[in-house]
């Protein structure tokens, strides 16, 4: 249809060729909107001066700055200085009848246009009447129709800061997929660039699934970004611009979501007992009174921890599954799982894995808000695996390292050196210098240092079987690396790729994550100064409390003369706990440490405890010590025999002890009225005021204490008393004492004697556990179900 450009275009031409002397193009935008109350029209101003319209008032006003560069060669030569104009320059008079002959074009193409399109619809209107006489012609269209069916230009984006671009969508679809070298996301209304950001990111290439669109889907899916406040913190420093009003929806001002494929929708099903931190990818511990129930721990309550989806493998891929072994100097080999369960030697390794994020939620209770999922005390479980050393794959591949004793060999005559390396030992490899790097199927990576793998007491798998069947899918079916005494995030699931490198993973996961620093450090450390966690410190934890009568209810797993796992009662006697009476006594004896002669006091409640301890590196436990009263008294823990000296029947496999160490301890509580009788042994420490704990009455004046437990290895290596000294951000490594405070309740009055089998103190009363609160307990699995409730609101749906 006719327009306003020729008028425009004929405007500029004719301005341009009336111009006396050469005028300044100056920068405008390409179009310039003049409008009044009734009309407006548009001229481009490509060649127009920006004072061509504007007359001169005073007698020293500047004239208009000149060409920054002459037209030719003859303007170069002859060119003069330009003399003062006496009269308005003819451009301006031309400039002017030229806006006017604008003007009337536009207006005219303008009426002709609308009475072309008036026409056609009483055209098509009177075509309908044609057909029907009788039907009505339809009325005018309102002025808010009329508005709303006429395009416009967008005016109100009024967005800050108003220098950002706009981008349109289909710019960001076509150039910035994950295609694209440029990689660019939408959130909201603003756009970023991840380019730099993708191989920081801690899942890796995944977010290039939204590269080109927006992340709000993934987000839905991958709900660990709403419930981590820093993640939005990370994506704004990478905005680029805004998304243009246009593509964006008038309501919700964002822009439509489009439906994605659900890479979690194929993830095996979960059993329900386990506490759920986070449902995609999904994150779950051990609940507390399963943790240590039996020494090894049932792969359906085996605690969860993914960085992502599970990985769909056929049911049947010895075959096809192949990992890839490469050297260092670049020689690759391809081993199917067949091959590996047939060509190598098998072995079994009794392992405890933990993540390096264990009791997080202690250590954010008691020294300060940390970053990760707020595990209790279940992200720890051990069990029995089943594979291949992988010292012996290596060796298969051709790996050749120098004789460790090259390190301290002193320095000899190479004529004279009877031990001479042959095969040019100057060029082979250290293995002090390597790193080997585990790669998994879903894109999650890690490394260990060579000699951990080559040796011969470090017992890494290579593993396909838990427990004595195949690998759960969970827990790295078909393939996975096992590394004993390590963090579990280097026991890397889905295994498929194996690099024998100079440096760690290049992942995330190894150079920006697992890493802990000091208390003063902040949220910003410097990541490369700091070593990634290997080997694990010496930790424990209490998983269980009964007092009173509830001491008949506790359970635990041990084994039998015959080596035959069952359950057996606490006191081994008469289905009674240690402590517990069937009828009550005079006096009984403290728990306190043995002093010159025992402390005798009035009667007191029976109490019972039980958790595990652990330590990595096969560092075995030699000591747990409890206390009763927040530190002011100690005693020490009977350690399980869950392990044996007759190899023929021992669960433990191993050289080293890969496995925790669980623990059981009776004793007894004093009554409310005999709190000051208790006596403490003068050999012990007694904290300060400003410890994490301490022993209380709360307002429903219920005797409350603070219980503790401790470990030590075998290398002397125990705890530290508080978490303020390792605070750090990430919330790594919570391993100071673990404190529970309990209120046990006295819950109804009986005679002496009665009550389940006394618990009474011999008192006429029946006394229960009451509440317990600390990291694992009853405070803890109430604030995982508010999380998982809001993230199913989130969702639209709960999750189990």
């Amino acid at each position: 249809m006719a327009s306003a450009r020729p008028a425009a275009r004929l405007a500029g031409d004719l301005l341009r060729l009336a111009s006396r002397r050469p005028t300044p193009l100056v920068p405008t935008p390409p179009t310039t909107t003049v409008s009044n109350s009734c009309r407006s029209f548009t001229i481009h101003t490509r060649f127009l001066h920006d004072r061509a319209f504007f007359a001169s008032t005073t007698p020293n006003s500047p004239k208009p700055p000149k060409h920054d560069a002459p037209r030719g060669p003859k303007d170069r030569q002859t060119r003069t200085p330009p003399r003062q104009a006496r009269a308005a320059p003819t451009s301006l008079a031309v400039g002017t009848g030229v806006a006017v002959l604008a003007s009337y074009l536009y207006n005219r193409d303008r009426e002709h246009d609308n009475k072309s399109k008036t026409k056609a619809k009483l055209n098509i209107n009177q075509t309908g009447r044609d057909e029907d006489p009788d039907k009505e012609p339809p009325p005018p269209p309102s002025p808010e129709e009329e508005s709303s069916q006429q395009p416009k230009e967008t005016t109100d984006d009024l967005r800050e800061p108003l220098s950002l671009p706009r981008f349109r969508l289909s710019e960001i679809r076509s150039q910035h997929s994950s295609a694209s070298n440029t990689p660019w996301v939408t959130y909201a209304d603003k756009v970023y660039d991840i380019t730099s950001w993708v191989g920081a990111h801690p899942g890796g290439d995944v977010i290039l699934r939204a590269a080109g669109g927006p992340i709000e889907p993934y987000w839905d899916i991958f709900t660990i970004h709403k419930t981590s406040p820093y993640v939005r913190d990370i994506l704004e420093q990478y905005c680029i611009g805004y998304i243009h009003m246009d593509d964006l929806d008038p309501v919700t001002k964002r822009p439509k979501m489009d439906k994605i494929e659900d890479p979690f929708e194929n993830d095996p099903e979960r059993d329900e007992r386990l506490v759920t931190h986070t449902a995609k990818p999904r994150n779950a511990e051990t609940p507390s009174d399963l943790v240590g129930a039996d020494f090894k721990t049932d792969e359906n309550v085996f605690y969860v921890r993914h960085h992502m989806w599970v990985p769909v493998v056929d049911d049947a891929p010895e075959e096809k599954h192949v990992l890839s072994v490469e050297l260092p100097d670049g020689e690759t080999r391809g081993y199917t799982l067949k091959e590996l369960k047939e060509r190598f030697r098998r072995h079994k390794v009794t392992a405890t894995l933990q993540c390096s994020g264990n009791r997080r939620n202690d250590m954010t209770r008691h020294a300060g808000k940390t970053n990760g999922l707020q595990w209790g005390v279940g992200a720890i479980s051990n069990a029995e695996w089943e594979g291949v050393l992988l010292r012996d794959v290596l060796k298969d591949a051709g790996l050749k390292v120098a004789d460790p004793s090259t390190a301290t060999a002193v320095p000899v005559q190479p004529s004279s050196s009877p031990s001479s390396n042959s095969d040019g030992g100057d060029d082979i490899p250290s293995q002090k210098d390597l790193h080997v790097q585990f790669s998994a199927l879903e894109a999650y990576g890690a490394s260990i240092p060579l000699s951990k793998a080559l040796d011969p007491t470090g017992d890494v798998l290579l593993a396909f079987g838990m427990n004595g069947r195949a690998l759960p899918r969970d827990h790295g079916f078909p393939l996975r690396a096992i590394v004993p005494g390590h963090v579990a995030a280097r026991s890397v699931k889905w295994l498929n790729k194996i690099v024998v490198s100079d440096e760690e993973s290049p992942s995330q996961w190894q150079r920006r994550d697992y890493k802990s620093f000091g208390p003063n450090e902040g949220a910003n450390p410097d990541w490369e100064r700091a070593k990634s966690i290997q080997e694990m410190p010496v930790t424990s934890a209490i998983t269980g409390v009964w007092v009173g009568s509830d001491c008949l209810k506790g359970k635990y797993q041990s084994h039998d003369n015959k080596q035959k796992e069952t359950t057996v009662d606490l006191a081994g006697v008469d289905g009674l706990k240690v402590g517990c009476s069937k009828t009550a006594t005079a006096t009984t004896t403290t728990a306190t440490p043995s002093g010159p002669s025992p402390v005798e006091t009035k009667p007191k409640i029976p109490i019972t405890m039980q958790g595990y301890a652990y330590s990595g590196g096969g560092r075995a436990i030699a000591r747990v010590d409890v206390s009763l009263d927040n530190g002011r008294t100690w005693d020490q823990a009977e350690l399980i025999d869950d392990c044996n000296n007759n190899p023929a029947t021992t669960p433990c496999y191993g050289n080293k002890t890969w496995t925790w160490k669980r623990w059981k301890y009776s004793s007894h509580l004093l009554p409310p009225a005999s709190s000051s009788s208790v006596v403490p042994n003068p050999n012990t420490t007694t904290t300060n005021a400003s410890e994490e704990g301490s022993s209380i009455k709360d307002d429903k004046n219920q005797n409350c204490t603070t219980l503790i437990v401790k470990a030590i290895d075998e290398a002397y290596n125990t705890q530290p008393e508080s978490h303020a000294g390792i605070y750090n951000v990430r919330g790594n490594l919570a391993t100071a004492w673990h404190r529970v405070r309990i209120c046990p309740e006295c819950v109804v009055a009986c005679p002496d004697g009665e009550g389940g089998g006394g618990g009474g103190g011999g008192k006429g009363v029946k006394w229960v556990t009451g509440k317990v609160v600390g990291c694992g307990f009853e405070k803890d699995v109430e604030e995982a179900r508010e999380r998982k409730e809001e993230q199913g609101k989130g969702n639209g749906k709960g999750e189990r």
